[in-house]
């Protein structure tokens, strides 16, 4: 059963948080600040926060930078994951993820089925691995945010819980790029 080993220590990790966005400032980002809120009542570190807008190569830019900045771990991005022609964090992510996290869309669809039932199906939230760093895509609203974040995120990124988390297989993310031929 899941639980909280409180033996372990409590290891934070360094979290940005991006923002996609044609109309949405610092001012009016409620989804952003949903997650600022959350990662640091969690204890962990805001390593950076931006906006950008519904750009593909924007989006790339800004989430492939924070993956070869050794102080962000995870990159949560919020926005751009409905269905509409401006609608393309997926498209933007997808073709970079090294490893993809298929059970992050599935557990973060079963959650969000219990509050807004078969609405859930015009997210396309999505998660994967870059450069040793884990990636998630939220739809752009706060309900959303808290969904993934309480009911995955803040848990999986959490060292104390058991059975397993991310936070203890990060050191060996990269372990594809150090082997050697031969």
């Amino acid at each position: 059963m899941a639980h909280i080993d409180e033996t372990r220590p409590f290891i934070p990790v360094g979290i940005a948080v991006l923002t996609v966005s044609d109309t949405r400032t610092l001012d009016t980002d409620r989804s952003g600040d949903t997650l600022v809120a959350r990662i640091r009542e969690a204890g962990h570190r805001l390593a950076d926060r931006a906006i950008v807008t519904d750009d593909v190569a924007a989006i790339r830019a800004r989430v492939e930078a924070w993956t070869r900045d050794d102080a962000v771990d995870v990159v949560i991005t919020t926005g751009g994951t409905g269905f509409t022609g401006r609608d393309v964090t997926p498209e933007a992510l997808e073709p970079l993820f090294e490893k993809r996290m298929d059970g992050f869309s599935e557990v973060f669809h079963r959650i969000s089925y219990d509050k807004i039932g078969t609405s859930t199906i015009q997210s396309r939230a999505t998660g994967g691995v870059l450069n040793a760093t884990f990636i998630f895509a939220l739809p752009g609203s706060p309900g959303a945010c808290k969904d993934a974040w309480d009911g995955i995120l803040k848990a999986q990124l959490d060292y104390r819980h058991m059975p397993c988390n991310f936070v203890e297989i990060m050191p060996r993310l990269d372990e594809h790029l150090k082997r050697t031929a031969g």
